[in-house]
């Protein structure tokens, strides 16, 4: 039996001393979780158009008083900061000018070749900061994939996961936790 390979886990200082260093660049594809540098899925014309889907579909549901963030950074806590595709938080874009936001009422994954890696790794990072409301959305099975009510798990990577699962194709609908009276068709998140 080989022992595990040995890897350094970073924090969100190290990671943001990297950019400043210019060892990473600022639009590299390059996302911490859990302390680890992971480089993050190439986005192809259907994810890119998922995405858009997405940003106008929230951004229409949750109205003033909340912004809509397409891939930029979440402070979850010091080992993650994480870029999900998109992110869903109160208030203004100014009110995040000296710090990245780190209490998402939504995080929406737009899935293809990560699917796995989303569901179980991000998903559990993301139970682990109490996101109530995650949502994959995943272009294999043209699915939506609902996750919420984290709770904890020893057995998950971060030792949480959401103990709610719902999968909603085509010809369903999905409500925000953030805004239970908007309805938004899985069709529209899906290019």
């Amino acid at each position: 039996m080989r022992d595990p390979v040995p890897t350094r886990r970073w924090t969100r200082r190290e990671d943001d001393r990297l950019i400043e260093c210019g060892i990473l660049h600022e639009d590299e594809p390059v996302e911490l979780i859990g302390g680890q540098l992971v480089v993050a899925e190439p986005k192809g014309s259907p994810h890119a158009t998922a995405v858009t889907l997405a940003r106008e579909a929230l951004r229409v549901a949750f109205g003033p008083g909340s912004t809509v963030r397409e891939q930029n950074p979440l402070a979850l806590d010091e080992e993650s900061e994480p870029e999900p595709d998109l992110a869903v938080v109160p208030g203004h874009p100014r009110d995040y000018r000296a710090e990245h936001p780190s209490r998402p009422v939504l995080v929406v994954e737009v899935a293809e070749s990560s699917v796995a890696f989303d569901r179980r790794h991000k998903g559990s990072l993301y139970a682990r900061a109490g996101v109530p409301d995650y949502w994959i959305v995943n272009l294999v099975e043209r699915i939506v994939e609902v996750y919420r009510r984290p709770g904890a798990d020893a057995s998950a990577d971060f030792g949480w996961r959401y103990l709610e699962v719902e999968r909603l194709g085509p010809g369903a609908a999905v409500s925000p936790l953030g805004r239970p009276e908007a309805v938004i068709a899985v069709t529209d998140l899906l290019p």
